[in-house]
C-alpha cells in the first residue's frame, strides 16, 4: 500500500473518530447509564447460560423387583427425573411364576462437574427407599449409575470402568455453578426490572419535551 493511500485511510479514521465523539457527546448521560446496565444484564444472562449448560449426561440403569413403583432423581437438590417403574412375573423353567423383575434405562442431561445425586424408589405397596451418592461428570461425556431396587433395600453403584479419571473433567463443582447461575439470573432480572421502570417513567417525559420543543406552524 502506497503512502498516499495510508494517509487517506488515517484521515478517514480520524474523521470517523471525531464524528463518533461528537455523537457520543450529544447522548444524555442517563442514556449511557441505561445502555451500561443493559450490557451488564446481557453479560449476566450469558454467564448464567454458560454455567448451567448441560454438557454431560447421567445414564440411569435400573433393575428392580417391584410390580409398580415410582422413581425420582434429584441432582444437587433439584428434581431432574420422575418416572414409573413396571415389573413383570419371571417364570421359572418358562412355566412357574418365580419372581417379579423389571428394568429401566434413561439418559438425563446435566452440567459437567461434581454433583450430589439422590435417588428414591417408592413402590405402590410399600415404603419409599432412598439413597445418596456423588460423582464427577466429564464435559461432553457420560457416566452410568447402576440402581438396584429390591424389597430388601436400594443400592447405588458406579461401574468399575467408570470410576477412572475422565478427560476434560470440569473442575468447578456443580452446586457452585448452579448457585452462581441463579445469582447472575437474579441480578440480571433486577437490572431488567429497573430498566423497564425507568423506561416507563422517563419515556412519556421525553415525548412531551420533544413535542413542546417542536416548532409550531
Amino acid at each position: 500500500m502506497d503512502p498516499e493511500r495510508i494517509a487517506q485511510f488515517r484521515t478517514q479514521v480520524a474523521s470517523w473518530r471525531e464524528k463518533g465523539v461528537a455523537w457520543a457527546a450529544r447522548v444524555p448521560p442517563k442514556a449511557w447509564v441505561v445502555l451500561g446496565l443493559f450490557f451488564v444484564a446481557a453479560l449476566l444472562l450469558a454467564l448464567h447460560t454458560a454455567l448451567n449448560a448441560k454438557d454431560s449426561s447421567l445414564h440411569l440403569k435400573v433393575q428392580h423387583s417391584y410390580r409398580s413403583a415410582q422413581l425420582s432423581v434429584w441432582v444437587d437438590g433439584k428434581a431432574v427425573y420422575s418416572g414409573h417403574l413396571t415389573g413383570y412375573n419371571k417364570k421359572k423353567f418358562g412355566l412357574i411364576p418365580d419372581s417379579v423383575q423389571g428394568n429401566l434405562s434413561r439418559v438425563i442431561p446435566i452440567s459437567s462437574g461434581q454433583h450430589k445425586l439422590r435417588v428414591q424408589v417408592e413402590p405402590d405397596d410399600g415404603s419409599p427407599q432412598e439413597e445418596i451418592t456423588a460423582g464427577d461428570f466429564p464435559r461432553k461425556g457420560e457416566r452410568d449409575l447402576l440402581v438396584s431396587a429390591r424389597h430388601s433395600g436400594l443400592t447405588l453403584s458406579w461401574p468399575a470402568s467408570d470410576e477412572v479419571a475422565q478427560p476434560e473433567s470440569a473442575s468447578t463443582p456443580g452446586w457452585f455453578s448452579g448457585y452462581a447461575g441463579s445469582l447472575f439470573l437474579t441480578i440480571a432480572g433486577s437490572i431488567i426490572s429497573a430498566l423497564t421502570g425507568y423506561a416507563i417513567r422517563e419515556l412519556p417525559a421525553q415525548i412531551r419535551s420533544r413535542q413542546s420543543a417542536a416548532p409550531k406552524t
